[in-house]
This record gives structure tokens, C-alpha cells and sequence, in this order.
């Protein structure tokens, strides 16, 4: 019997690390269906059952200059520059000082462990999508129909289509659940594999030290933008909320409030 060497290659690859940042996160292609099944996080018990099977991550998308998002640090209990910057300018109070504020305060992206149905021999992937797929995710599961669709024996499948309107600057994601009830996989061991091997989010992504977010500040408040993010940075896509916003205010504390939410 022939060996299937790419199937080898792969394996080894999972069981080495190798090229794991790249083959492991995944997207779905703009113009196409895609048919995904969502596989829970281990549950650590530091979030309630139902939202573990979910990692948020706070980042910042709007520093000017940069050209693609940089993790929040204070979320891993470290040093942050921006938050500091955030902090003065909420100290200082005046509307200037809020706007520029505003630019600066992160936004919250969400990822999900799952495999793609048609590479499966690919392993587990990693995707990343913002608040309104994350809710549409959360109602489908609240429903009393589908219920928990990452379960392994009894869970459901999804079919995630992106597109993008004409005139709009990212693509739209829509999701829909599969009308059956079917297995993670038809192989228990296959599927206990994937189980025991989901990949770790904050392994995925470069954390920039504090110098070089300052850098980052320095060079937009010395009007110099002409820097940008090093590798392991995430560029926003659909769904990603924005910390800009028209809405008005009647003074700065109701601002900054809505600005912390």
C-alpha cells in the first residue's frame, strides 16, 4: 500500500509546530461557501460553560501610521503604552483630548477553533471574526433548536459566506446552521484528535513590546506616520467593531463613560 506522504507531512508538521502560524489560522475566501464545524476551547473554568468554547482579544486598529492592528498588552497583565496615553487624555478632560482618545481605545475580536469541511486533513484552524458574527453565533446557540452546535456527538455544522457589497471598504460574513444534527466525525479517534490538539490562540500572534508601541505613539504625535506594524499583527475584517463613532454627547464623563463600555 502507497503512503499518503502529504497526510505524513502534515502530521508532522502539527506535532512539531512548524509553520503552525500560518497553516493554522483560516478565513473564509470572499465569493465562497464554506462549511465549518466550531470545536470547543478546553475549558480552564475561568469563563462560564457556553463561552469557552470562544477567546476574545483586545486590539488596537486605530493608531495612525499603522497600518495593521497591535495586540493589547494590558489584557496579559502587562505595561501598555496606549492605556497610559488613554489615561492622560482622559485626565486632561478637554474634547480635544477625548477624540484623540477615542482613535486609540481597542476593539474586541473573537476566534473559534474549527475544522473546514473539505480539509479535514488540515487539521484544526483558528478563525478570527468580529462582534456581529460572534452574536449571530451566541443567538443560534441560545436557540432552543440547535442548542449547543459545538458539541461533538450531537453538535451541528455551519455554512459561513462572505461577501462584499459594493461600496463597502470589508467583506460581510453571514452564518447559517446546517439543518442536521451530525458528528465532529464519523471517526471517534479522528475526532478526539482534534479534541486534544486545538491550537492556542495567543500563540498565533506577536505581543509588541512597550518600546515599540511607544515608537508607534512617538511617531503620531510628532506628526511622523510612516511606520508600520511588524509581523504577527492582524489586519480588521468583517464584523470588527470601531472604536470611532458620530454619536454625540452632552459632556466629556458621558463620553469616556461610552468610550469604557
Amino acid at each position: 500500500m502507497a503512503l499518503d506522504l502529504a497526510a505524513i507531512r502534515a502530521k508532522l508538521d502539527r506535532l512539531s509546530g512548524a509553520n503552525r502560524n500560518r497553516n493554522t489560522k483560516w478565513k473564509p475566501t470572499e465569493g465562497e461557501k464554506h462549511t465549518v464545524r466550531i470545536i470547543s476551547f478546553p475549558n480552564d473554568g475561568s469563563v462560564p460553560d457556553g463561552l469557552h468554547q470562544f477567546r476574545e482579544l483586545q486590539w488596537y486598529y486605530n493608531i495612525p501610521g499603522v497600518n495593521y492592528g497591535i495586540i493589547a498588552p494590558f489584557q496579559f497583565g502587562k505595561p501598555d503604552p496606549v492605556q497610559e496615553l488613554i489615561t492622560k487624555l482622559r485626565e486632561e478632560g478637554s474634547k480635544e483630548s477625548y477624540e484623540m482618545a477615542k482613535k486609540l481605545y481597542p476593539s474586541n475580536r473573537i476566534y473559534a477553533a474549527v475544522i473546514v469541511r473539505g480539509q479535514e486533513d488540515e487539521g484544526v484552524k483558528i478563525w478570527g471574526f468580529g462582534k456581529t458574527v460572534y452574536q449571530k453565533i451566541l443567538q443560534i446557540m441560545l436557540d432552543e433548536d440547535y442548542g449547543d452546535i459545538t458539541d461533538p456527538l450531537e453538535g451541528r455544522d455551519i455554512t459561513v459566506t462572505c461577501t462584499k457589497p459594493p461600496g463597502k471598504q470589508y467583506a460581510s460574513t453571514d452564518i447559517m446552521p446546517r439543518p442536521k444534527i451530525t458528528p465532529l466525525s464519523k471517526d471517534s479517534k479522528q475526532a478526539q484528535e482534534w479534541i486534544e490538539n486545538v491550537p492556542t490562540v495567543d500563540s498565533l500572534y506577536e505581543l509588541q513590546s512597550y518600546d515599540k508601541i511607544s515608537g508607534f505613539l512617538d511617531a503620531w504625535i510628532n506628526g511622523d506616520e510612516g511606520e508600520e506594524a511588524s509581523e504577527g499583527t492582524e489586519m480588521p475584517t468583517s464584523g470588527t467593531s470601531s472604536s470611532s463613532s458620530s454619536t454625540s454627547y452632552s459632556n466629556l464623563d458621558d463620553a469616556f463613560a461610552d468610550l469604557m463600555d
